[in-house]
């Protein structure tokens, strides 16, 4: 078990100079401790956001069996689900742990699997009865017991999320509920998780989220855990604000991908992102979790919106290479599987067992999984967003349309060309002077890039060519010198 602090500088508690948590999504607890090793500590991610690990529901379809949304029907907390056993979850995080990546658990707290009516409120294995449900307590306020008006917090709070059994959090259960859920995150905590994204938070009443996370024990590193928050804020008519969550933790921003969105879809003047943030009405910066998709939206569920995925893949890289470029918020980044039913669940064998991913000789995967993370264009600007840690926006650059550049301090240098002709210009980076790799096109190796390679002379200033090919974008940083390394993350 890891002990002391000497090595986390963040309330993420991160390792040091990490600044990206990737969704593994559905993959099992034995293939993440694998992943951790092999790859996500080595180009250095700083966490992994792991699906719902407690017990939950097992459910066939007319068109699947086993889909992904059963992970988010609890049936109980004790850790034995699709992904593995309590064992295999345990060893998960200290092997992660070990090198240098951080886990955090999808926690579902807001609500209980739908039953049928006969046994609607049983769930023996916690056990929680009549008494510590909202509907059967009469506290929703519609007869039919479903959230069904965003413009009633009570609604919205009370009642059942698409049926699931929304949980009462007391007084008059004896907070037995609340102390069902501290336990089930205290015993993850001792185990090693460095924080827990809450899901449906916006479902639940502030005041009792806050008393639970106010009762975590501190993480391993004798730290608070991270908390950040499913809170879908799009609209100023709406009963339930994420302003109302960030005296507990930070906040799922939904409307930093709508927004970017523009930027991978060129369908908004990048000029116009030179002061894109708060004054953009987006949540402080320090509040903000922020992400291109997500599990949900993917799918187009959970809050809708403008959504770039996997399935568009030269804008979706734009798109989360302006993000990791981009100072604002924590970033998270997708790692999906193949889908083309939006119930479908992950690659699995004719046991319904989930079959883990295939690593190709390039470093990408397949098996059904798509890898996001493992594309270089989005790990190799993992490590710039590493490099460029705590260094703002500067040296802005654009053409008046859609090619912009800036820097980040005088640790990184970022350009996109979102124009149908070729980007020629000679622009100061505000970097040292040397031989850099583009991380976009390639990676540093022992005698030089694979990639395009960017001089900086001693003015700071370099010459790019941009074209509108591919990948119409290029960064290079500190730690990605000509010549400087084997490829991996040297930030």
């Amino acid at each position: 078990m890891l002990n002391g602090g000497s090595q986390l500088t963040d309330e993420q508690n991160f390792e040091k100079d990490r600044t990206v948590i990737v969704h593994l999504f559905e993959w099992t607890w034995v293939d993440i401790a694998d992943e951790c090793e092999r790859f996500l500590g080595p180009y250095g991610y700083a966490g992994v956001q792991v699906s719902p690990p407690n017990e939950h529901k097992y459910i066939d379809t007319e068109t699947f069996d086993g889909p992904w949304w059963q992970r988010y029907q609890p049936m109980g907390y004790r850790l034995n689900s699709r992904s593995g056993t309590a064992e295999e979850f345990r060893d998960m995080v200290e092997r992660c742990n070990a090198v240098g990546v951080r886990i955090y658990v999808d926690a579902v707290i807001n609500h209980m699997a739908k039953h049928t009516e006969d046994d609607r409120y049983n769930f023996p294995n916690v056990p929680f009865s009549t008494d510590d449900f909202n509907v059967p307590l009469g506290r929703c306020p519609v007869d039919h017991g479903w959230v069904s008006d965003y413009y009633n917090a009570d609604n919205v709070r009370n009642c059942d999320l698409e049926g699931l059994n929304d949980l009462y959090f007391g007084p008059d259960n004896d907070y037995h509920t609340r102390d069902v859920i501290v336990e089930y995150l205290n015993v993850m905590l001792e185990m090693g998780v460095a924080g827990f994204r809450i899901d449906a938070a916006k479902h639940m009443w502030p005041s009792d989220l806050a008393d639970i996370v106010n009762r975590l024990r501190r993480t391993i590193w004798n730290t608070k855990p991270y908390i950040y928050q499913e809170v879908i804020d799009r609209t100023s008519h709406e009963a339930v604000k994420a302003t109302e969550y960030y005296d507990i933790g930070s906040v799922t921003e939904f409307k930093y991908a709508d927004e970017v969105f523009g930027i991978g879809a060129a369908s908004k003047a990048a000029v116009w992102f030179s002061g894109f943030g708060e004054e953009w009405g987006l949540m402080p910066r320090d509040k903000a979790l922020v992400f291109i998709d997500n599990h949900d939206n993917q799918r187009n569920h959970g809050g809708g919106g403008n959504v770039l995925t996997y399935k568009m893949p030269y804008e979706y890289k734009k798109a989360i290479a302006f993000m990791l470029a981009w100072d604002y918020g924590v970033t998270r980044v997708m790692s999906s599987y193949d889908f083309i039913d939006t119930d479908q669940g992950p690659p699995a064998d004719l046991y319904g067992n989930t079959r883990g991913p295939r690593i190709n000789s390039d470093t990408t995967c397949s098996g059904g999984w798509i890898c996001e993370h493992r594309w270089r264009q989005i790990r190799n600007m993992a490590c710039f967003r590493n490099a460029a840690k705590g260094h703002p926006v500067q040296n802005w650059w654009d053409n008046g349309h859609n090619q912009i550049a800036f820097s980040r301090g005088g640790k990184a240098f970022f350009v996109l060309n979102n124009e149908p002709h070729e980007l020629s210009r000679t622009l100061f980076t505000g970097l040292p002077p040397g031989i850099y790799c583009d991380v976009i096109s390639g990676d540093p190796t022992a005698s030089g890039c694979t990639g395009s390679v960017v001089a900086v002379d001693g003015a700071g200033m370099a010459n790019f060519d941009i074209y509108a090919g591919e990948d119409p974008m290029l960064a290079i940083h500190v730690g990605a010198k000509a010549g400087s390394g084997g490829g991996k993350c040297n930030a």
